[in-house]
């Protein structure tokens, strides 16, 4: 792909700044999409490029997932000055002292609730499945019939809705329900306070990484993957084309860095 030229300077803007976040969603980002989540994996020019500009000075990388973190650990294979984010923000992973996630009582009644009714869709609805995270769960209904899916995510949101201890999001064939109120837009901030950033990069597939988006501040650049409505200011066609985007911000970073820090 050749990057359209607003696209381009924008990333050869973005590289100059004095200290750049790089936050980058996973599934549909720097991996396929695929039907079974733990056969995911990132594409190999992405994962080196991601890990080069890890080791750049006034650079932070981070992964801002829906997966929980220990199943983004497994896919991912992240390098170690890497942040994380999983479960949309429930559970993070910001260095060696980061608190482990703690629910309180009604907060586990609540999960319990949660996945019993996903346990109730996916034993009626052939190809439903659930997966398991430490503060949710969710309904993937990738490999069900159209009717089966429908029929399943409305078995769950009924059973859930008007419940305040519930949040329920939706994304690509995923109805998730969380005991945490937490989003990619939340994670965004924290990660730009965190690490100091000067600006941020933040690419992104799903419906929500426009938490994400909506958070990007002016300078900052945001890139939609893939198509479907969006904030963001620019987009690409898939994550195939992930890994020219970011090589050419670490070519464009390298070569500069030197002279300016």
């Amino acid at each position: 792909m050749t990057l359209p030229a607003g696209l381009r300077e924008a990333v050869l803007r973005i590289a100059r700044t004095p200290h750049l976040l790089l936050a980058l969603d996973f599934d549909g980002t720097m991996a396929p999409l695929v039907s079974r989540a733990e056969d995911a994996r990132p594409l190999p020019r992405s994962a080196a490029a991601l890990a080069a500009l890890a080791t750049l000075e006034g650079t932070t990388t981070a992964l801002v997932s829906g997966r929980a973190l220990a199943s983004l650990r497994a896919v991912a294979a992240p390098p170690a000055p890497t942040l994380l984010v999983g479960s949309h923000g429930a559970e993070t992973w910001w260095g060696p002292d980061s608190p482990a996630l703690e629910l309180t009582t009604a907060q586990l009644d609540a999960l319990t609730q949660a996945r019993a009714a996903v346990a109730r869709a996916t034993t009626a609805f052939p190809g439903t499945v659930a997966e398991q995270k430490p503060a949710g769960v969710v309904l993937h209904y990738r490999l069900a019939n159209e009717a089966d899916g429908r029929a399943a995510v409305d078995l769950v949101s009924r059973e859930l809705a008007g419940d305040p201890a519930f949040h329920i999001t939706t994304g690509k064939m995923v109805l998730e329900i969380s005991v945490l109120n937490a989003n990619k837009g939340q994670s965004l901030t924290a990660l730009r306070t965190f690490s100091g950033a000067t600006a941020t990069f933040f690419a992104g597939d799903d419906v929500t990484d426009e938490h994400a988006f909506a958070a990007l501040l002016p300078g900052d650049l945001g890139v939609k993957v893939g198509p479907g409505e969006t904030s963001a200011a620019f987009r690409i066609p898939a994550e195939s084309e992930l890994p020219e985007l970011l090589e050419l911000l670490l070519e464009a970073r390298t070569a500069q860095l030197p002279a300016t820090m």
